[in-house]
């Protein structure tokens, strides 16, 4: 009687525990489409960091750095350009003439989108990563 008692209490357990009814399920959280290209922008920062560090150091050669930076930036610029292009894609984007009145009156020293100051016109924000308005000649 005692192991019947035990294997009903079992069974009922497991039951319990591993039927799941998909109304119980809490609803998905919906990602942004970028999240994976800003994760891959934070680590090549992190990348061009370190790679400044240890050219300090005296750990590599001209050579190699120069080399090591030219590809991290080019990786970069492929990242930042695959943002915009996804952003351009989606609805919440700024319409285009708002956006070229916003750069016509850019101070190419300032960041528009962090606020940041520099001393020289540069093509992206050494703070945020995102491009600075162009300067015209």
């Amino acid at each position: 009687m005692i192991f019947a008692a035990s294997i009903l209490l079992t069974a009922g357990v497991l039951a319990f525990v591993l039927f799941v009814r998909s109304s119980d399920l809490p609803e998905a959280v919906a990602e942004s489409p970028v999240l994976h290209l800003e994760e891959r922008k934070a680590v090549i920062y992190d990348n061009l960091r370190d790679l400044n560090f240890e050219y300090r150091l005296g750990k590599l050669s001209d050579a190699d750095y120069n080399k090591t930076k030219l590809t991290l930036q080019n990786e970069l610029a492929a990242v930042l350009a695959g943002i915009d292009a996804v952003l351009q894609k989606t609805p919440a984007a700024a319409p285009p003439k708002a956006a070229a009145k916003s750069a016509a009156k850019a101070d190419p020293l300032k960041c528009p989108h962090c606020g940041a100051k520099f001393d020289k016109p540069m093509k992206f924000c050494g703070e945020c990563g995102k491009t600075m308005p162009e300067v015209k000649a």
